[in-house]
């Protein structure tokens, strides 16, 4: 059972790279003259959408990321998802089905004009789910990715005036960012007819949403920022809390286990930490970008589709202390520290290549000491529970490596 100890909302201090930025960092970026509003994430490619087409990203080492091929089509403002052996794009006609089963070469294998503009997509088995502007949701068949169909649809009531420019799938419903008309929870039950159960009005344009548990998290333009919903009995979903963010002008959100990714595109990256989901409280940031679009999350890094400055790699660390269980044989960033006598010494990893930074946490996640290999004096410290933690390379795709101390006099 991994141990969890921290972590006071803002306290997370944990050495951050500059005034832009709290708890991660920029370790790669590439396509400057891109436009991107989308990224998706499988393996050692990204995928990013930007407006005039669909591209594969090699990041395998996210310190150099090198551009491969791209495919010509009207993108737009859609949003992307990769699932199996496709990805399948949100485009200004409709949505387009690209093959990535060669990952640095995708090409276009199937096409579902949608009645609306297809704003964002979200795939659940043999079934794709579009947000498709004044037309509502969309339901494709991709049972056969060369040949999708359109096969159910729903219209929120014309008074409501809904646009769809977002949508989550999560079990048997799908919710809806529906502009005026709000949040929409539709059930899909039978994918073929499409039923709305529920509805919770916002204060102004919801325009993206995530689900984790029984929260919905939306992106609500114009207002707080971000909402928090209920959505434990879908035919009442109920606004519960909120949280507000810099610019109100945030165009991406991904849940991701206890945190929530916001993409700003005057305010750049926002990580909220949503162990509480009603209180969600701030993790870490970064403020470099142009205009952040579009965002995915894999393992520690935050892939950000930055419209005029390309694909940028952030590496995330300072979120919290978590003690990782039993380590790798062959994990060489961090090997058994131990104190004896008031010094706390630390073996030197194998190659220089692999050597990280390491420093020393209290039990709030505040750095205390930076840690060198070696013998290290920590005499002067008052005694109890601390953490070690090696930062982890730019080139490594793994977290931070995190072993617990105890310091007795």
């Amino acid at each position: 059972m991994k141990k969890f100890c921290l972590l006071l909302a803002v306290a997370c201090w944990l050495s951050a790279a500059s005034a832009d930025s709290l708890n991660c960092r920029l370790v790669g970026s590439c396509g400057a003259s891109l436009d991107p509003v989308a990224v998706a994430v499988k393996g050692n490619y990204a995928y990013v959408a930007d407006d005039i087409g669909f591209g594969a990203i090699l990041v395998a080492d996210p310190q150099r990321p090198s551009i491969g091929a791209h495919y010509s089509m009207p993108v737009e403002e859609g949003r992307t998802v990769v699932s199996g052996g496709y990805a399948y794009v949100a485009c200004a006609d409709g949505l387009r089905i690209m093959s990535i089963s060669e990952p640095g070469f995708p090409r276009e294998y199937g096409f579902c004009r949608t009645p609306g503009w297809a704003r964002d997509v979200s795939v659940c088995g043999t079934y794709a789910y579009v947000a498709a502007h004044d037309s509502g949701l969309c339901v494709i068949s991709i049972s056969d990715p060369g040949h999708p169909v359109v096969v159910g649809r729903y219209a929120p009531p014309v008074e409501a005036c809904g646009e769809a420019h977002g949508v989550a799938v999560n079990g048997s419903y799908a919710y809806l960012a529906d502009d005026y008309a709000g949040l929409r929870i539709i059930s899909i039950a039978d994918p073929a007819h499409p039923v709305e159960v529920g509805c919770c009005d916002t204060a102004n344009e919801a325009y993206r949403v995530a689900v984790s548990g029984n929260y919905a998290y939306l992106l609500d333009h114009n207002s707080a920022g971000l909402l928090v919903v209920s959505i434990s009995d879908p035919a009442h979903p109920t606004g519960v809390g909120s949280y507000e963010l810099p610019r109100h002008d945030a165009d991406d959100v991904v849940a991701n286990g206890a945190f929530l990714y916001v993409a700003d595109v005057e305010a750049g990256v926002y990580i909220l930490s949503i162990s509480d989901p009603l209180h969600p409280v701030l993790a870490a940031y970064y403020d470099e970008c142009y205009c952040a679009f579009g965002l995915a999350v894999d393992e520690s890094y935050v892939y950000v589709a930055d419209w005029g400055g390309g694909l940028k790699i952030l590496l995330v660390y300072g979120a919290g202390v978590e003690e990782n269980g039993r380590p790798s044989a062959h994990d060489s960033r961090l090997r058994a520290p131990t104190i004896i006598r008031g010094v706390l010494s630390l073996p030197a990893a194998s190659s220089p290549k692999l050597q990280a930074s390491s420093c020393l946490l209290d039990a709030a996640g505040r750095k205390v000491l930076k840690l060198k290999p070696g013998p290290n004096d920590v005499s002067r410290l008052a005694p109890g529970v601390y953490f070690v933690r090696a930062e982890p390379s730019a080139v490594s795709r793994g977290p931070s490596a995190v072993r617990k101390v105890v310091l007795a006099k």
